[in-house]
Parts: C-alpha cells; structure tokens; sequence
C-alpha cells in the first residue's frame, strides 16, 4: 500500500485504533445533533421574530385591546403555532386582567395597582416560558463548542500515543513509518473542530437574537402594564 493511499481519510479512520474510531464516532453523532438543534432554532427565531413584529404592527394600530384579546384567544385555539410569543404574552396579562377586573367589580374602595400588579405577574410567567422555550438547546450547542475540542484531542493524544509504541519494535524510525499513525490521530482533532465551531458560532449569533427578543418583550411588558394603569383610573 502507499503512502498516498494511507493519508487517505477513509483509509486512516478505517485502519485507526478503535479507542480513536469510538472518539470519531462520538464527535461526528454530536455533530449531527449540534446541525439539527443549529437547524431547528434558526427556523423557531426566525419564526419569532416575524411573530411579534407582526403583532406589535396590530397592538400599536391603536384596536380595541379586547378586540384584539379575542382574535388571540380564537387564533391560539384553531391553531397554536400561528400564535407568537408576544402575543400569548399579552394574552396571559389581558385574561388575568380581565378576571381580577370583574372579580372586583362593584366593590368600592379597589386599588388599581391590585389589578395591574396581578396582570403583570401573569405576563411574567408567561415570558419565563416563552424564554424557556427559546432557549432550549443552547445549552446544548454551548457544550458541544466547548468540549469536542477536547474530545478530539483525547483522541489524538492517544492515536499519537499508539504511533510512537510502535516505534519500539522498528530498527530504523523514519516519518513515513509514523505518519499515516499521526495522521489517523489528527483527524479525530479535525472532526472535534468541524463539531465545535459551527456551534459555538449559532450559539453566539442566537443568544443575541433571543436577548434582542427579551428586551422587546420586556418593554412590551412594562407598556402594556401602563395601558391598563390608565384603564382603571
């Protein structure tokens, strides 16, 4: 066999040791999952944020928030996935707005800020969920940015390890009898590097986004409590 068809990558991760095949196998299913999750998210934001540009265009057009209220509650119902996330934000606030409104209704002496303070803690929750939601799977891509390096280094160290052994039972050491071992060893490193570095690029590109996405919910938040302050003076 030559040289030629020893550097070879199908020959080297064929002819590697099976400490070192077990360490690509790893990487190359992390680095699957690590594309679905990239996949996926890139999609649920994008999603997002169309969403909630689209219904800030109908809450400041200055509608009937009950209006608005309704065609949320029945949207939600038909389907689910047509519902952003500001929008269920507003609908948790304006429903728990809604029952504390007419619970105190034709009692004297009821504080506003009872009733705003009641609906701003339902639009919290329902922001912690939809964070939630958002940022499921970051974690993920985090941790595989962070160790597959390692991972793969493991795995050249030990392939690296099992060349220079090798050399105890050769007269004469030359490099073309240690680099097809120090070459299937490398590639274990390449492949920890293929994984990490399209994650933690997707992991740093959407934790902007969804931190953009919390600032806006979080003032949508803060505004819409002011609305309903002015509703019940």
């Amino acid at each position: 066999m030559t040289v030629a068809q020893d550097l070879s990558f199908l020959s080297l991760i064929s002819n590697a040791s099976l400490l070192v095949q077990l360490v690509m196998l790893l990487l190359a299913s992390v680095s699957l999952m690590s594309w679905t999750y990239i996949f996926r998210k890139l999609f649920a934001i994008k999603s997002a944020k169309s969403q909630t540009e689209e219904f800030e265009r109908n809450f400041w057009a200055g509608g009937n928030l009950n209006t608005l209220y309704e065609d949320a509650v029945s949207t939600r119902r038909r389907n689910p996935d047509q519902t952003g996330a500001l929008e269920r934000i507003f609908e948790a606030g304006m429903s728990e707005f809604n029952k504390a409104k007419a619970s105190f209704a034709g009692r004297p002496g009821v504080d506003a800020n009872n009733l705003v303070d009641g609906a701003r803690r339902a639009m919290r929750a329902a922001y912690q969920r939809e964070m939630d939601a958002l940022e499921s799977h970051l974690a993920f891509l985090a941790s595989v940015g962070s160790v597959s390096p390692y991972v793969g280094l493991f795995g050249t160290v030990w392939g690296i390890m099992n060349s220079f052994r090798g050399l105890a039972n050769v007269q004469q050491a030359t490099l073309a009898a240690v680099a097809p071992g120090i070459a299937e060893a490398l590639i274990a490193t390449a492949i920890g590097l293929f994984a990490a570095i399209p994650a933690v690029v997707a992991f740093n590109r959407y934790s902007h986004d969804i931190d953009r996405l919390a600032i806006r919910f979080e003032s949508f938040i803060e505004e819409f409590s002011n609305i309903l302050q002015r509703q019940v003076r």
